[in-house]
């Protein structure tokens, strides 16, 4: 029996101490976690300011529809032309989410400038609602210019080729001499017109696609190259085209096509919207901050409302005068991209019936600091001034 016994003890002690193992070693491999203690009140201020720092405005309104936070982009605009009309719409659109829908409404407020603002109402299970603010302007001047370009272009491209044909068509039955060569010119008109658009259409989309070149261009000589073509356009008017402050040599780094192109097409414009008589003025100035060519005449002026439109594609203030001085609506478009490819911009002041001053404005770090380099880091596209018996025939500009 003894042996029976001690064998028993035996077994029930290894038991025993596999369960002990067993049991330690499942609490070591498991521990217990320990939930942090959130302090709600600091996840609130947390996100107040996270909000605050958004770009977007965001409002959010009680059930009775009093609004009873605002973050800062929204609260930017309180006490402003702007947050009183917003206001108006706000308690319009939050009031409409009672039905329990969202509500998506953008706004349009008149300037200048003329800017939208997307409100996007949610309601909230207690009743109230929360909106959202966006500043759209950029996307709906965006998408207004592609519509107004598709239908321009068909238009503009549509008039003279339509033209054309009436006028062939007439050609083909008349026999008075007199009449085939008025017909005859008006067709050599229109066909001109077509070719002009369609070559600014393609200036313009090979600046906007390419990148600049970067050759040593003489700003003077481009000034001076740009007047020529101006007196050309002239034609006799009298309209007297002055080159003032304009240094012997202003060596630049630059792409000197884009440039000629930008330069021309602002003093074509200034001497086609001058009447006879009528002065312009072409100035040239560098110094440590910006380089500038500056182009003033005293022709029709541009309205306020259409200052902030005139370097869109195809726009025209009054386009029945673009016509008769034959713009195609591009030049001024054209002048900006040169200025935007060379980091600088396009100024324009006007003042109706006193006349327009344009400012072509590049940054001082495109000067070349030794003056004219040498015959071999000068570009090969020279600048020489058009022959004034074929500049006239040049694409034409627009100050709409």
């Amino acid at each position: 029996m003894l042996p029976i016994a001690v064998a028993l003890l035996v077994g029930v002690g290894v038991g025993v101490a596999i369960g002990v193992a067993w049991w330690a070693r499942r609490n070591t491999s498991s521990p217990v976690v320990v939930e942090p203690v959130v302090d709600h009140h600091d996840i609130a201020g947390r996100l107040s300011e996270a909000v605050d720092h958004l770009e977007i405005g965001v409002v959010i309104s009680s059930p009775s529809g009093d609004v009873v936070y605002r973050n800062a982009a929204a609260r930017s605009t309180r006490g402003t032309h702007v947050g009183l009309l917003l206001d108006d719409h706000l308690a319009s659109i939050i009031a409409e989410t009672g039905a329990g829908q969202r509500v998506r409404r953008v706004i349009e407020l008149h300037g200048p400038p003329r800017s939208w603002l997307e409100v996007t109402a949610e309601p909230m299970p207690d009743g109230g609602a929360v909106a959202t603010i966006r500043d759209v302007s950029e996307r709906m001047r965006t998408d207004a210019m592609r519509t107004d370009f598709v239908t321009n272009i068909s238009h503009e491209l549509k008039t003279p080729v339509g033209a054309v044909a009436v006028l062939a068509e007439a050609l083909i039955d008349e026999d008075d001499p007199d009449v085939v060569h008025r017909l005859a010119d008006h067709l050599v008109d229109e066909s001109h017109r077509a070719v002009r658009t369609i070559d600014d259409l393609l200036k313009l989309s090979q600046i906007e696609s390419t990148r600049p070149g970067d050759t040593a261009v003489d700003l003077t000589a481009v000034v001076r190259a740009a007047i020529a073509r101006g007196r050309a356009v002239d034609a006799g008017r009298g309209v007297e085209i002055a080159a003032l402050d304009m240094p012997d040599e202003l060596w630049i780094h630059g792409d000197e096509r884009q440039l000629v192109s930008a330069v021309g097409n602002l003093v074509e414009n200034a001497v086609k919207y001058s009447a006879p008589g009528d002065g312009v003025q072409v100035r040239t100035r560098a110094d440590d901050v910006a380089i500038e060519v500056m182009v003033a005449d005293q022709g029709v002026g541009i309205p306020t409302r259409d200052l902030d439109r005139i370097f869109e594609r195809f726009y025209r203030v009054d386009k029945a005068r673009s016509r008769e001085t034959g713009g195609t609506g591009l030049g001024l478009s054209i002048v900006r991209h040169v200025a935007t490819n060379h980091g600088g911009d396009v100024l324009v002041s006007s003042q109706e019936g006193e006349g327009s001053t344009f400012v072509l404005r590049l940054p001082a770090s495109l000067r070349l600091p030794n003056g004219a380099p040498d015959d071999s880091a000068v570009g090969t596209d020279r600048v020489d001034a058009p022959d004034t018996t074929s500049a006239g025939s040049g694409p034409g500009t627009h100050r709409e």
